[in-house]
């Protein structure tokens, strides 16, 4: 089969909390048996909250893989078998404390698709009122408004490096007309 391969082997590297590291074999389609090391997630959901001043709610937070604190639109980690629509709701709720009238589906995002099978399901939430935040007991971070033609910007001068927010932000701003 064209533009296929076909799995041989699938070997248990590590499972942890957040992600699994599987080393598979795989037949290319000459025939070839070649190794394909792949990091299974669950996949994510995000958002980009929108107020009524036209400002994105964001978070800063820490990221320990990059060892600074980067600033990202809300999202989060999908459980198992949950609905990314409602998952969507929940992380804008405990992030920002805030709730929406109208939240858009924008799509999906494949951030990393040479080894990584994680999803990202990304959100558009306007008509914003607010109730109080519910992080997590290990989450800290800062909610800060940003224009949403301020975050285009800053995405077009490589100011915010995050993937999703990077393709939500441009989404956003495209179905806004911004």
């Amino acid at each position: 089969m064209h533009l296929f391969e076909k799995t041989v082997t699938s070997d248990l590297v590590f499972d942890g909390k957040i992600i699994t590291v599987k080393k598979d074999t795989a037949e290319l389609e000459n025939g070839e048996i070649v190794n394909r090391e792949l990091v299974v997630h669950p996949g994510g959901v995000c958002v980009v909250p929108i107020n009524e001043n036209g400002e994105v709610l964001m978070v800063k937070q820490f990221r320990y893989p990059f060892k600074e604190a980067l600033v990202e639109i809300p999202a989060g980690k999908l459980e198992i078998g949950e609905d990314h629509r409602e998952a969507g709701l929940r992380e804008l709720r405990e992030e920002t404390g805030a709730v929406c009238e109208k939240f858009e589906y924008l799509g999906v995002c494949y951030p990393s698709v040479a080894y990584l099978t994680e999803k990202i399901h990304m959100y558009l939430a306007t008509g914003l009122s607010f109730e109080n935040q519910d992080l997590d007991e290990d989450e800290f971070l800062d909610v800060i408004k940003i224009k949403l033609e301020d975050a285009v910007e800053m995405v077009m001068n490589n100011e915010l490096p995050d993937a999703k927010t990077q393709c939500a932000i441009l989404k956003a701003a495209r179905i806004l007309g911004k």
